[in-house]
């Protein structure tokens, strides 16, 4: 059945418009060479991504991961010609972009659905836009409603959806164009994991089934059991200073993967690894996008004395102070020491949501990441172990010493009675972070004060009081 409307499919888009030849497997479809991008902020260029040398060839899976803040968003939206970018060259075979990429779709994480159209309007609109006439467009929108598993849903408008069923809706509107490259930006990431795991493992069905209407697929994803279960290469970006190629993985497991074999698990492990800054950057070829004077995006401190962070090259994770003491509370059950992996399993966690709490507890010295393990200082340990009192009396002493912390708190105290806006704080990190970092790192900062009781914030006026007590 699946199959015979992908050939459906494939006849209806054929008799509508003449497309370039099928591309072979192994063809390269995308390249970027020496691919560098950057965005204005308010103190000059904030870099995103630096000399990426990247190929995508027909007949395979590509994913890239890594962490909030590592470009690889970025980076599929350069690919797509949705994004131009600042150096470097971004090709379509063989041929530059100078505009949108004709050879690709994109599904997106948030849906992206028109609620005044119905979910067959929704899916002809690529169509439309590329001059189908209406009864060849109706008819390819409803062959491809029919692949994604929604036949019936056709009149049906985009509230009446299930989150899943709107993500059908992305697939079906992006493979009826019968793209070359199907690019997915986290398409699973705003799904139940019920959901998501049936969509995924639908799509990779008829990925295997050799007739799928598209080439090759690239996807974003933080999700590394996600990139391994669907990816044939795995490009791991790192974000210090501005995202980079840390490393690929060659996957090279049979389909359909078995998530308890040992080489599943191994692969897991190695890119776990790398994603939490225990392998060694490249940066690739390409020129760098960082100015003098420019500092890293949000990441680990890494080799930066503590009497030598600032602000502006220590930048506070997002890590609020329960989810930190549960990290430390956990770790300290399980003697004091344990494998990342292990823990972010355990807890069904993604690596977006480990990694902050991780580097919070490095940061205020509570624990260190030796290999593959987070293991407790003896600071984190008592911290750990201890009651409120005394757990919030570490914690401040810790947190003092965190620089966007410590600039509050010394500014407080240069004028006790004096109140100062967070606007002032924002100001001073908006020349070196882009306006999202600043709002977490924020957030973070008046999070880590209230509970340490050294300053206290009034969201209204969005004003900063030095706490009583706290001035000595």
């Amino acid at each position: 059945m699946v199959l015979n409307t992908l050939r459906n499919l494939r006849s209806a888009r054929h008799a509508v418009a003449p497309r370039a030849p099928r591309p072979a497997d192994g063809e390269v479809l995308l390249e970027t060479v020496g691919l560098t991008k950057a965005y204005a902020g308010a103190d000059g260029e904030l870099p995103v991504l630096g000399g990426i040398d990247l190929q995508v060839r027909a007949g395979e899976v590509v994913a890239l991961l890594g962490k909030s803040g590592s470009g690889k968003s970025t980076l599929l939206r350069c690919l797509a010609g949705l994004v131009p970018p600042s150096s470097g060259a971004v090709s379509y075979r063989g041929t530059p972009l100078t505009g949108a990429n004709p050879g690709t779709a994109m599904v997106f994480q948030t849906f992206a659905l028109l609620p005044w159209l119905t979910v067959l309007q929704n899916v002809e609109l690529g169509l439309e836009a590329r001059g189908v006439p209406a009864d060849a467009r109706s008819r390819a929108a409803r062959q491809a409603i029919d692949l994604i598993g929604l036949d019936g849903f056709e009149s049906a408008y985009p509230k009446e959806l299930s989150g899943g069923m709107r993500q059908r809706v992305g697939f079906a509107r992006a493979l009826v164009v019968e793209p070359d490259v199907l690019m997915m930006d986290e398409p699973f990431s705003a799904l139940d994991v019920l959901t998501a795991e049936n969509l995924r493992g639908e799509l990779m069905e008829l990925w295997e089934s050799g007739q799928f209407p598209t080439r090759a697929i690239v996807l974003v994803t933080h999700n590394i059991e996600e990139a391994v279960l669907m990816a044939d290469r795995i490009v791991v970006l790192g974000s210090r200073p501005y995202g980079t190629i840390r490393e690929t993985f060659e996957v090279g497991l049979e389909r359909p993967r078995d998530r308890d074999a040992p080489a599943f698990e191994e692969l897991i492990d190695r890119v776990y690894r790398t994603m939490t800054g225990r392998v060694k950057e490249t940066h690739g070829s390409g020129p760098s996008p960082v100015r003098a004077g420019q500092t890293p995006l949000p990441g680990r401190a890494e080799g930066i004395e503590p009497d030598r962070r600032t602000p502006a090259n220590s930048p506070l994770p997002g890590a609020s102070v329960d989810g930190l003491s549960g990290l430390a509370e956990m770790v300290a059950h399980r003697g004091g020491s344990c494998d990342l992996a292990d823990l972010a399993d355990d807890l069904g966690l993604e690596i977006d949501d480990v990694l902050p709490l991780v580097d919070a507890l490095e940061l205020l010295g509570f624990a260190v990441v030796t290999g593959d393990d987070l293991v407790l200082t003896d600071r984190g340990t008592t911290f750990a172990g201890a009651d409120v009192r005394r757990s919030k009396e570490i914690f401040a002493a810790a947190a003092v010493d965190a620089p966007l912390v410590r600039l509050i708190t010394t500014s407080l105290r240069q004028n006790p009675e004096a109140a100062l806006r967070a606007g002032f704080f924002r100001d001073v990190l908006a020349h070196h972070y882009t306006s999202e970092q600043v709002t977490q790192q924020l957030e973070t900062a008046t999070d880590w004060g209230r509970y340490a009781e050294l300053f206290g914030y009034d969201a209204e006026r969005e004003e900063y009081r030095l706490d009583e007590g706290a001035a000595a």
